[in-house]
């Protein structure tokens, strides 16, 4: 079963380490690896950014390059 995982930079090494095929690493505080409480629209951005790499074959780890947005809007 495909899987993906999402951390939050400070944890960014751990997948190299456990050899994880699949992760999004953004640049979030610890505790809020899709973003913002009430922050729909970045939340949907990580989702979407981990759902897409289940459609690759090859080992991918991507780091989103937006910053943490802690007032949403």
């Amino acid at each position: 079963m495909p899987t993906v995982g999402v951390y939050v930079r400070s944890f960014g090494h751990i997948p190299e380490l456990m050899g994880v095929a699949r992760a999004v690493i953004t640049k979030h505080p610890m505790g809020r690896p899709l973003g913002a409480p009430g922050d729909g629209e970045r939340q949907r951005h990580v989702v979407r950014a981990a759902l897409d790499l289940l459609e690759r074959t090859e080992r991918s780890i991507v780091e989103l390059p937006e910053p943490w947005r802690p007032n949403p809007g």
